[in-house]
């Protein structure tokens, strides 16, 4: 419910946008309402491969991860992007790919933080997640994005307004904020105001 989704979909957009082979693969299996299949004629149009579960988008949904996402660690090919449940329990999905990540030492794992999520509401109760996910899964974080948001109800002095809690994490966990995503309609208005801003384009769920 952080927004992980959105995010994994328009980070790969951005990346084949600038000529990369991206592959992208949903193994959420704590939220299966958003899913990544959800845009895959977005992905389709720009050229980005989609591995996602068998029963997406059905009434059926199973906790079973795709063998073939196994080709993300092992092509070296191709930007590999993970849309990983945000808890430990969704963190157990990314512990079997664990070993070849590491070995590898070439990757990112984005934490995203939501400071208007009850969960989630300062840096404190954030890091506590983040360490019960580096823990599950065997991988460190390497940088934050805040994405706090309130949906559709979000307005520029919200993001404003988040941006020392995401700093605040930054300074406890020693991880840089790699980016701040807003809404394409609220970027006109934060532009100066906020750094690294990445404009999202919020996929619509298939029923």
């Amino acid at each position: 419910g952080s927004g992980k989704t959105n995010i994994a979909v328009n980070y790969a957009l951005l990346l084949a946008a600038e000529g990369k082979k991206v592959c992208i693969a949903d193994l959420d299996i704590v939220n299966p309402y958003f899913r990544t299949k959800d845009s895959a004629e977005a992905l389709q149009k720009a050229g980005v491969e989609l591995i996602s579960p068998q029963f997406a988008n059905s009434n059926v949904d199973l906790p079973a991860l795709p063998a073939e996402s196994y080709r993300l660690v092992q092509d070296k090919s191709v930007y590999g992007i993970m849309d990983i449940g945000g808890d430990d329990r969704g963190a157990y999905a990314l512990g079997r790919y664990a070993d070849a990540i590491k070995e590898e030492n070439d990757y990112e794992m984005l934490f995203v933080f939501n400071k208007y999520r009850p969960l989630t509401p300062d840096a404190e109760s954030a890091f506590e997640i983040m360490q019960e996910i580096e823990a599950a899964c065997k991988v460190k974080f390497t940088a934050i994005v805040n994405n706090s948001n309130l949906g559709e109800l979000t307005t520029a002095e919200d993001v404003i307004n988040s941006v020392d809690s995401a700093e605040e994490l930054s300074k406890l966990t020693g991880l840089p904020v790699k980016m701040t995503t807003v809404t394409e309609n609220l970027v006109n208005n934060l532009n100066g105001k906020v750094e690294n801003l990445f404009p999202l384009t919020l996929q619509k769920k298939i029923i």
